[in-house]
């Protein structure tokens, strides 16, 4: 083993990395929680699904179009199939290149499985699969390769810690494209479509808050001041947050809501994404009280539309994301990252630099999942049949049931498939 390996920094960001891949397991729970029982399956089996797209995409090609070469726009294709990605170091670093290739994976898996939450109850799974793969090549490693692996944005100074660009801003702004595209559920806007099970969107939140940890912590790449930052800020803006969601929630309609409750930490843990080796522990909680309000506001307005971005990703993580990213140009501290002030200590290029990213990002993100999409459409269908959304999901793709017996069963009786008996209250 080389000698610039360091076992300390090798060992935690092994621990990250699986940290980083409980969480899509998590986002899997939270996500089935969201909907109706007859597609909790299904749900959970989108995100599943993003971790082989993800992991396996990213191998082959995903990690070199990413971190491959300087390329401004994206990499080469040097590391195509983990072509030279061995047990030596990346670059300057202190742990093996195979290590940092599996770290950076999991965050495809992740993004990949966040963009389901627009769509799930209705979208194909099999057009799911094949959208999924081309999205993490052609979305998620391009913008990757812009934040972290040498593209445009890394080499103007836009900083990122986590990922606020390509995972927060990229399946935010992705999945209100993927839901234009789709379309509502047959039943949006005619009853309400509530989520059947707080308890699991409260532990997935618990389980992701957790993994977040790892995420940002992680993301410091050792044992060193930017993790222990990062880690201790992913502690204190998801608390801040959660904090003002209570408020909020109790302005409004006078209770604390869990679903409220839930949504309030993964917002969060998005705010800090892009900041949290860069900002003090002060303004990471500043962040969590302020950085809510625009999510909390989306969250209320977006029912109000025609557009049935089912589980909110779009203010959860594109908003929030977007927040984190311009909040970080104002109050970025040398002092405490080593590496550029904000526009509030006296570098207003930096906070040019954020809007920038946080401009061209959503735009990138949206166009070209649409386009992607609309493509994916010409060749397969991208929704299920109004029969198989009244369904199910579950019995239709999975001929399982997540509640085969008692509340939430589905029964569909085998004289007439247009009869459908559904013991469902949501």
């Amino acid at each position: 083993m080389s000698p610039a390996i360091d076992t300390g920094d090798t060992a935690w960001m092994l621990a990250s990395t699986a940290l980083v891949l409980l969480m899509t397991i998590g986002l899997g729970i939270f996500y089935a929680g969201l909907i109706r029982a007859k597609s909790t399956l299904n749900t959970f089996m989108m995100c599943v699904s993003a971790m082989a797209i993800g992991g396996i995409s990213w191998a082959l090609l995903g990690y070199s179009l990413a971190f491959d070469g300087e390329g401004a726009i994206l990499g080469g294709l040097g590391h195509v199939a983990l072509s030279g990605v061995g047990f030596e170091p990346r670059g300057e670093g202190t742990i093996p290149h195979l290590v940092f290739m599996a770290f950076q994976g999991t965050f495809c898996m992740i993004t990949v499985a966040l963009v389901s939450g627009a769509v799930v109850e209705r979208m194909r799974f099999g057009a799911w699969m094949v959208f999924a793969t081309l999205w993490s090549l052609l979305v998620y490693a391009v913008l990757a390769h812009w934040a972290f692996g040498g593209g445009w944005l890394a080499a103007q100074g836009t900083l990122d810690f986590a990922g606020g660009i390509p995972v927060e801003m990229g399946s935010g702004f992705a999945a209100l494209a993927a839901a234009l595209v789709v379309g509502a559920r047959k039943d949006y806007g005619r009853q309400a479509l509530l989520p059947h099970n707080a308890v699991y969107v409260l532990l997935g939140a618990g389980i992701l808050w957790f993994g977040w940890f790892g995420f940002n912590g992680g993301s410091g790449l050792g044992v060193n001041d930017a993790g222990v930052l990062a880690f201790v800020n992913t502690l204190l803006t998801p608390a801040a947050a959660l904090l003002t969601w209570f408020v909020l929630d109790l302005i409004r309609g006078r209770k604390v809501t869990a679903i409220g409750a839930a949504t309030a930490i993964i917002v969060g843990c998005v705010l800090i994404t892009p900041a949290g080796g860069f900002i003090s522990p002060g303004w990471a909680i500043a962040l969590g009280f302020l950085g809510a309000l625009p999510c909390y506001a989306m969250i209320v307005w977006r029912p109000r539309t025609r557009v049935d971005e089912t589980l909110d990703v779009l203010a959860a993580h594109g908003v929030a994301g977007f927040t984190g990213i311009l909040v970080l140009g104002l109050v970025a501290q040398a002092g405490w990252n080593g590496v550029a002030d904000g526009l509030f200590y006296g570098d207003a290029g930096q906070f040019w630099s954020q809007a920038l990213a946080a401009a061209v990002t959503p735009a990138y993100a949206f166009i070209a999942t649409f386009i992607l999409l609309k493509l994916v459409g010409a060749v397969m269908p991208l929704r299920a049949s109004e029969h198989d959304e009244a369904v199910g999901m579950d019995v239709v793709y999975h001929g399982e049931e997540a509640y085969p017996s008692g509340e939430g069963a589905i029964l569909v009786t085998p004289e007439s498939e247009r009869e459908l008996l559904v013991a469902d209250p949501g």
